[in-house]
């Protein structure tokens, strides 16, 4: 019975975050209801209470280390936009017609994504658009094509996302055959929206403002050793993962503190109240909390969901309904865009193990490519969507009636090519 309220708890709250300006309440404050609801839920069906608390707190401890990711990922964009570094990028951008940028971004994102990750990914290059388009609409429009193409690149490389690299350490897929098999697909599941939207901006050119920013030689000259050294130091990140075999997370803290010195060395000459604007004490104050609160509550309902049981319940359900490698792996792709795609990977992972399905097998590297990519079908369905929705303050709704379609499409076409190639 009370297994049922959780997953009745975890649908209002869900549908609460999608109606959140129907209802005037911020989506942080609906997640995180939600989320301790959801465990006081479970530990009320919990005979030991000891069970309850030390799975609640290795999940905190997961749960934590995307926080301070996030975090970090977000002060260092914010870093980068004080010292003026993405105007640099700005005025470099040739480039007027609204199609043609978009196709730039979305394949950036792409290819950036796997050597990032898709969430540091979505945050950078939601920065830059926010910068050199000013109407809303082609913000969101732009914003909800990031989280495709983020999504997708990340599919691909063992780095690029969460599920990939959980598929790669656990021994079920291998760098060289991941990036073979699913490259193409990866990249059709993004390129064909981007070809659908790009008609819409087809002759529409990019609108500037009138006011042109003038920086002196001293001001460029810091902008461009920030932001030289911020996206060197993102990029640090997963070469820092990969060395030490330490979370990605102690990676970003690190490119954090080391940034923060170098702000204080390039500004610490100038006046006290100039140089507080280039603090990143400042940047901490700037970046959007209720999003990582948003980000805790939702995590916390989902792993309360998966302490409960429930998501290995629905994978095992799925298993015995469809007991199909490829439409096992669709309807996990399809549901990642309602539940994180994490522990539904992990529960397929402790389902089959590599006797039933050897490494490299087609199964792993396709439910790669499904989990990976389906989060984009609903802009909570992916940790890039739910980073950029605050950032951008993007509808729930907007994004279903604007972008899910073209997702689900793009999603479709990569599962057609993979099937094609790799055969049934």
């Amino acid at each position: 019975m009370l297994i049922s309220l959780i997953i009745i708890v975890f649908i209002i709250g869900y549908t609460c975050i999608a109606f959140e300006h129907i209802i005037k309440l911020n989506k942080a404050a609906s997640a995180l209801i939600t989320g301790v609801l959801c465990w006081l839920l479970y530990t009320i069906n919990c005979d030991d209470k000891s069970i309850v608390e030390t799975q609640l707190l290795h999940h905190l401890s997961e749960i934590s280390s995307i926080l301070f990711f996030l975090l970090g990922a977000m002060t260092i964009v914010e870093l980068i936009d004080s010292n003026n570094g993405f105007d640099i990028i700005i005025q470099k951008n040739k480039t007027k017609s609204k199609s043609s940028l978009l196709f730039v971004i979305v394949l950036i994102s792409f290819f950036l994504s796997a050597l990032l990750d898709n969430l540091t990914t979505a945050i950078l290059m939601t920065s830059i658009c926010s910068k050199i388009l000013i109407q809303k609409e082609d913000r969101h429009w732009f914003t909800g094509m990031i989280v495709l193409a983020a999504n997708a690149g990340g599919a691909w490389s063992p780095l690029g996302d969460v599920t990939t690299t959980m598929l790669w350490l656990g021994g079920q897929v291998t760098e060289f055959n991941l990036i073979k098999k699913l490259f193409l697909p990866s990249l059709l599941t993004c390129l064909v929206p981007t070809i659908i939207i790009a008609y819409k901006f087809k002759g529409k050119q990019i609108q500037t403002t009138s006011e042109t920013i003038i920086y002196n030689i001293k001001e460029n000259k810091d902008g461009k050793i920030i932001l030289l050294f911020g996206i060197g130091l993102l990029l640090f990140v997963p070469i820092f993962k990969t060395v030490t075999h330490l979370p990605a997370f102690m990676g970003m803290l690190l490119a954090l503190g080391i940034i923060w010195i170098i702000t204080t060395i390039i500004h610490k000459q100038k006046e006290y109240q100039l140089a507080q604007k280039y603090t990143v004490a400042n940047a901490l104050q700037k970046i959007d909390t209720p999003s990582i609160l948003f980000f805790l509550g939702i995590l916390l309902a989902i792993t309360a969901m998966q302490s409960a049981g429930i998501l290995a319940s629905m994978a095992l359900k799925l298993d015995n309904t469809l007991k199909f490698d490829y439409a096992i792996g669709i309807a996990l792709g399809l549901l990642s865009a309602i539940v994180d795609n994490v522990p539904l990977v992990a529960a397929a992972q402790g389902m089959y193990s590599l006797e039933c399905y050897p490494t490299d097998h087609n199964f792993w590297t396709f439910l790669a490519l499904t989990s990976g990519t389906g989060g984009s079908m609903l802009i909570i369905g992916s940790a890039a969507g739910v980073a950029v929705m605050g950032i951008q303050q993007i509808d729930f709704f907007w994004y279903f009636k604007k972008i899910s379609l073209l997702a689900f499409i793009g999603f479709v076409v990569g599962i057609l090519f993979y099937v094609l190639v790799n055969g049934i």
